[in-house]
């Protein structure tokens, strides 16, 4: 008995060895030299594309702007200050996408499209790219639906269309939020889908606003994309 376990062991050890295949994965890395205010200057990644994703030690990620003959410039995503001179960086070959799709509906996620609202992750398979090409004038839908802001002195004088840009301009504390948050609360049952991002707000007024929308039944149809004034200024440049 013994020495048939002994051959089945030897049969199996041997087709493993025939199976064997010596892979050998190519990384191209390179080293900080220079960090500060939450941009670090690499060296060493000669391949490296503009917008690409680098990934940095302690989980920082950065994203690759200026590109130079001796270096690249990259910002900083996370806790930059963890960060030092010397530290090994790292491509990830791919150029700098956030998840999208109907899973983001209804969620408050951070610029780079984490989920910060304590929901559970968001699970999807559809991604863009933050930088690419906008279609072209022929490509795009023309604007011939209203949007009614729900304030009738805005919509008798400033006619609104889907799809249309439209400008919310004033001094502080005049009720230009509000506008927006009332415009929100007005798309309930009318099939739009809403995206509200907070750039360099307080945290505070961020989280008013989400309970204000929840309190109103508007968060089944919103986005909130938060990039307050304690994150990282890489993170409110990626926010819009």
């Amino acid at each position: 008995m013994e020495a048939i376990k002994a051959n089945e062991i030897n049969e199996i050890i041997r087709r493993q060895i025939q199976n064997f295949q010596a892979g050998v994965t190519v990384t191209e890395v390179g080293t900080v030299i220079k960090v500060g205010d939450g941009i670090a200057e690499v060296h060493g990644l000669e391949k490296v594309m503009a917008g690409e994703l680098l990934e940095f030690p302690n989980d920082v990620r950065g994203l690759a702007l200026n590109l130079e003959e001796d270096k690249v410039g990259v910002v900083l995503f996370g806790d930059y200050q963890t960060i030092k001179e010397g530290d090994m960086v790292k491509r990830t070959g791919r150029i700098m996408r956030v998840p999208v799709g109907e899973a983001m509906i209804g969620r408050v996620v951070d610029a780079l499209g984490n989920p910060i609202d304590d929901k559970g992750p968001i699970i999807t398979d559809q991604f863009n790219e933050i930088e690419r090409i906008a279609p072209g004038i022929v490509d795009r839908q023309p604007v011939r639906e209203a949007l009614q802001t729900g304030l009738k002195a805005i919509d008798a004088m400033v006619p609104i269309g889907r799809g249309q840009r439209e400008l919310i301009i004033g001094d502080r504390q005049t009720g230009k939020t509000a506008v927006a948050v009332d415009t929100i609360i007005n798309q309930k049952g009318k099939d739009v889908i809403c995206i509200y991002v907070a750039i360099g707000q307080k945290a505070s007024t961020v989280a008013q606003v989400v309970k204000t929308l929840e309190d109103n039944g508007s968060m089944s149809y919103t986005i909130v994309v938060k990039a307050t004034a304690s994150d990282p200024a890489a993170m409110q440049y990626l926010a819009p």
